[in-house]
């Protein structure tokens, strides 16, 4: 399966731009975001540790009955092939290990936004620098590459840890969706959305940088 999600026309301002959504490498001083593909499965499965926990969150990565994320990786590519999702894997440039997974959602070329999330990192790599140079690339190359307008993000209004990282980003807390999905146990999540527009986004930047060079 190839790494093209799916070519677009995005018309800009003065009615010229034209451009495409593909998962293409990307890459900065601390990580590189690979194009998902089947061979990352044993890279993904071997950052997974405590995964009750660490998708609880990430209903769409939880591993399979034996422990194995061939399910859930599998269920992403077919929706890559159907146009919905754009994937990466992260590679910790300082030990290159795979060590999570983000995407794009909700790809809305006429309205030129997208979604970043299904997000996933391992815990050995919490609290370092990975989830800030990951947001910094994915939400970089939304705005300064694709030209889009709006980032949105959202998490269970549950995670406060995850609320409070989108917050430290400059991200705007737009309101709750109630009962807005269904958890892997049965419960209703009610879900927090935030988002960052693209007059927004020089000042999310120098946040996310400042945060790189502490």
């Amino acid at each position: 399966m190839g790494s093209s999600v799916r070519w677009w026309h995005a018309v800009g301002d003065d009615g010229s731009v034209t451009t495409a959504i593909t998962t293409v490498p990307l890459a900065n001083d601390w990580i590189e975001l690979e194009p998902l593909t089947p061979g990352h499965l044993d890279e993904l499965t071997a950052a997974v540790s405590e995964p009750d926990e660490l998708f609880r969150w990430v209903a769409t990565w939880r591993p399979d009955s034996d422990g194995s994320l061939a399910g859930p990786l599998e269920r992403t590519l077919a929706a890559v092939a159907s146009g919905d999702v754009v994937p990466w894997a992260i590679r910790r440039r300082a030990d290159g290990r795979v060590v999570g997974s983000t995407s794009y959602l909700d790809v809305d070329a006429a309205n030129r936004r997208v979604e970043v999330g299904s997000t996933w990192i391992g815990p050995a790599w919490w609290r370092t620098e990975v989830n800030t140079a990951t947001k910094l690339l994915v939400i970089g190359h939304a705005f300064e590459t694709l030209g889009l307008e709006r980032v949105a993000l959202k998490t269970d209004h549950l995670n406060v840890r995850s609320q409070r990282a989108i917050e430290r980003l400059g991200a705007v807390r737009e309101g709750v969706l109630r009962h807005h999905m269904r958890r892997p146990d049965g419960t209703w999540r009610d879900t927090v959305y935030y988002s960052i527009l693209s007059a927004e986004w020089p000042g999310v930047r120098k946040r996310l940088e400042a945060a790189l060079a502490r």
